[in-house]
């Protein structure tokens, strides 16, 4: 382990703000500050020159054809198949099944998993800080097997009542499937002690892992989960990419997700025969450019350093919570013992799409509204907040950005 003191010494910010080239440009004649990662992460240069290889080197149809561009697309993407087996310590590369995103890995496994094994009067149990995502296709699921949806609640902190958690816990639990770190309010959920109470009691685990991919070191096999999905775009990556990982024992037993190109062996017009693992799942010509530069967005993530990254997030949530406790009227809403770089607030009598609009009057790009989390905000009795979302690239001056501009916002509101 090296010690905290030589990370932060080893962590040169200016180094790693000078690889993004979106940083450089004003927004209203003002320096962009970009505090809204947990929505989408900035790109670092060999993310953009990656994709403008791939389209000037070597663009073409992977897996079909003998040609060397063929080829040479061909062993690019599933390059990335090997890199994401690392990044996310799976046991297979057979285990890592490309998709455009945690969305579409979410709803592969309702459609496939869950239409093969949920029946009437089976629980799937969710949490009540789940992104919609995470939300919609096990309501969908459940209306149409006749299951039933249980939530896990959360206290005031934003944290998961694991005793109640426990309690809904029964023969019936089929799947448990729960975000590892909440986009809305940044809690780190013991997911680990979640998958182990869910298998003793016989059900599958999914994890959402869109926000705790690039926060956390991931390893599915120390987790135990059965599915583990994540999208590229938070990883300072392509947008339109993303993973489904899945046990492989799973994989095999489960119905295919879409029909066509590549997920076959052979087709007759009596019979089709499906592609092996993990092709089964890769319908059609894939994202390919996308994938093949996802590759150097975990490069530039490990070349960095996971913990050197998960420090310096650290440390400006640190500083950004202490700074926005000292604004007067502004109450942080999720105030978890175990949170990821997210800082979501609201501020008496002040409209959060007021305030955005100020803010990026003075070129700071902050997130407003419920988040795609609905349900939470309900439990907190409020429509939605602002979000400050921190990523490898950001720094102490523009979170002193941020509380200039919501004192500026405060007086001009007020």
């Amino acid at each position: 382990m090296i010690a905290t003191e030589e990370i932060m010494h080893a962590f040169d910010v200016e180094n790693i703000r000078r690889q993004f080239p979106v940083l450089n440009r004003t927004v209203k004649g003002k320096p962009l500050v970009y505090l809204d990662s947990a929505a989408t992460s900035q790109k670092p240069q060999v993310v953009i020159d990656a994709l403008v290889d791939y389209y000037s080197g070597f663009n073409a149809n992977i897996h079909r054809g003998i040609h060397s561009l063929a080829e040479e697309a061909t062993a690019a993407f599933e390059a990335t198949r090997d890199a994401v087996k690392n990044f996310i310590h799976a046991s297979s590369r057979e285990e890592i099944i490309f998709t455009r995103g945690t969305t579409e890995g979410i709803n592969l496994v309702a459609y496939t998993w869950g239409r093969q094994n949920i029946k009437a009067g089976d629980e799937i149990i969710i949490s009540a800080m789940e992104h919609h995502s995470n939300i919609v296709p096990w309501q969908v699921l459940c209306e149409e097997k006749n299951a039933v949806l249980k939530v896990i609640p959360i206290n005031d902190e934003g944290e998961l009542l694991m005793d109640e958690f426990y309690k809904l816990l029964s023969p019936k639990t089929k799947l448990v499937s729960v975000v590892h770190v909440s986009n809305a309010l940044g809690t780190v959920n013991p997911v680990k002690q979640i998958t182990d109470a869910a298998h003793n009691a016989g059900a599958v685990v999914m994890i959402d892992g869109a926000q705790s991919t690039v926060h956390l070191d991931i390893d599915v096999q120390q987790l135990d989960c059965d599915f583990f999905a994540f999208s590229a775009h938070k990883l300072y990556g392509p947008t339109g990419a993303g993973v489904l990982f899945g046990k492989k024992h799973l994989l095999e037993t489960m119905p295919v997700f879409q029909g066509g190109g590549e997920m076959i062996k052979e087709v007759t017009f009596a019979k089709t025969t499906f592609n092996d693992l993990p092709y089964k799942y890769e319908a059609g010509t894939p994202n390919i450019a996308d994938v093949v530069a996802f590759k150097a967005a975990l490069d530039f993530i490990s070349e960095t350093g996971k913990e050197a990254i998960a420090q310096h997030e650290h440390e400006l949530l640190r500083y950004a919570t202490a700074q926005l406790q000292s604004i007067p009227g502004l109450t942080i809403i999720g105030r978890a013992k175990e949170k990821a770089g997210v800082a979501s607030f609201i501020i008496e009598k002040l409209h959060t799409q007021d305030i955005a609009i100020i803010l990026d009057n003075q070129g700071i790009a902050v997130r407003t509204g419920h988040h795609c989390t609905q349900p939470l905000m309900d439990r907190f009795g409020i429509s939605g907040t602002t979000r400050a979302s921190f990523a490898v690239y950001n720094t102490r001056q523009e979170i002193d950005a941020l509380v200039s501009g919501l004192h500026k916002a405060i007086r001009l509101l007020s």
